[in-house]
């Protein structure tokens, strides 16, 4: 009985001491479909605290609740019904992730990948920075102006714009900082630039939640005015959505030069309708289904573009439910301000109004915006561009193998070397 006893307390104990929670950072991939992984970092503090980061979504310091088991660790994320119940093993916690219902296996170890950005900028640099504001009303632009060595007058400069989503003055994503490279590499080029961080993001001030697209480009204009000050031939680089407003500011006569990196060039509705046809297509929706919901959505774009305050149901489809949650949550986000504006927004109308040179260079593998569309519509818009169709490449001006945004974290190139030399020699 004393032997039986002994046992059964080393296996207590043995319990008690697994039971621990971790403390630091934790990180693991899931396996959401064949050839697709999500990473996932745990944050978990000395005081019990938990956060989730969903990097390849961009998504950091997701509220977590994490407590300790008798073998291990149940970790639950209520705001994206999100939960993860994992063993502590030797070399790891291993288990499942679950969400809405679906799971996948998840092995979480200690530390958090490091990602290489060889293109990332390191000095010393051949060249001066000044940090800078400008105003918009409101809103208060900080950025940061790079003069080239002999900067003067007569230096061509260029304000660079983000795309949609408020970004930083680097354009920040998973790490990658493609307006830092783009700086760096024209100003060892002999031009000037100015890149700020978005309004009511970084340093900048300003309302974001009833700002549109020609807010953004209201800010855009405010640094163009800046520059005006200095210069005497100021142009503008914009990527994706920062491309339209480019075009919209060539319009207007503001600018002496555009180079539109992924330009959206069609209308918003247009746009969107193609990323949700893609989207669903590859994540193995049947085409049957994917045609009738792009037609709702369509229907639905078109009743907010006139001016209505709800869109029509899509109870008449015969689609699955998980589609019709979709739905509601994309007409949610259609009838915002931005949304409403972006649906109607069509930079074609625009290209007979432009009389500046206008260089424009789309990836061939772009999922978000389509390279054929819209470089199809800024030639017959504007015969006088410069185009150039980059083949292999993506949204980011990446080389690599599917062009979907999944990938973008996974690339060490931040943008390639050849697209840099074909902005600075059009300069």
């Amino acid at each position: 009985m004393k032997c039986l006893l002994s046992v059964i307390f080393f296996v207590l104990a043995c319990f008690a001491s697994s039971a621990q929670m971790p403390v630091g950072v934790w990180s693991g991939k899931v396996e959401v479909r064949q050839g697709v992984s999500l990473g996932l970092v745990f944050r978990f503090s000395e005081d019990g605290g938990c956060t989730l980061d969903v990097p390849d979504q961009g998504a950091r310091g997701i509220p977590a609740q994490a407590t300790a088991t008798m073998v291990g660790i149940k970790i639950t994320v209520p705001s994206i019904g999100a939960a993860f119940e994992g063993v502590r093993l030797a070399k790891g916690i291993s288990g499942s992730f679950t969400q809405h219902g679906v799971s996948f296996p998840l092995t979480l170890s200690a530390g958090e990948p490091q990602l290489n950005r060889p293109q990332t900028p390191q000095g010393p640099f051949p060249y001066q920075t000044e940090e800078v504001s400008f105003c918009n009303g409101d809103a208060t632009l900080r950025g940061t102006l790079t003069l080239p060595e002999g900067c003067t007058h007569q230096t061509p400069v260029l304000l660079l714009v983000t795309g949609s989503g408020q970004q930083n003055r680097d354009e920040e994503i998973f790490e990658h900082r493609p307006f830092a490279v783009i700086a760096d590499y024209l100003a060892r080029k002999g031009i000037a630039t100015l890149r700020y961080d978005d309004r009511g993001f970084g340093e900048s001030t300003g309302d974001v939640l009833s700002a549109t697209t020609e807010d953004f480009k209201e800010d855009a204009r405010a640094g163009i005015d800046l520059l005006r000050g200095r210069f005497a031939r100021v142009g503008v680089l914009g990527h994706s959505e920062g491309g339209t407003i480019a075009l919209m500011l060539a319009a207007e006569g503001k600018v002496d030069f555009v180079v539109s990196l992924a330009g959206m060039v069609v209308s918003g509705a247009r746009t969107l309708l193609a990323q949700n046809r893609a989207a669903l297509l590859q994540a193995g929706l049947p085409e049957n289904q994917t045609i009738l919901y792009c037609d709702a959505l369509a229907k639905a774009f078109a009743q907010i573009a006139a001016g209505e305050q709800s869109a029509a149901s899509i109870d008449g489809y015969d689609l699955p439910e998980s589609l019709r949650q979709n739905y509601k949550l994309a007409i949610s986000q259609a009838l915002t301000p931005y949304l409403r504006y972006f649906i109607t927004l069509d930079a074609t109308k625009l290209l007979g109004q432009i009389r500046c040179p206008v260089l424009a260079l789309n990836g061939t593998k772009d999922t978000q915006v389509d390279a054929v569309t819209n470089l199809g519509a800024l030639e017959e818009g504007l015969p006088a561009a410069r185009i150039i169709r980059c083949e292999g490449l993506n949204h980011l001006f990446q080389h690599c193998r599917t062009g979907l945004a999944a990938e973008y974290r996974e690339i060490e190139e931040t943008i390639a070397p050849e697209v840099l030399e074909w902005i600075a020699g059009w300069i």
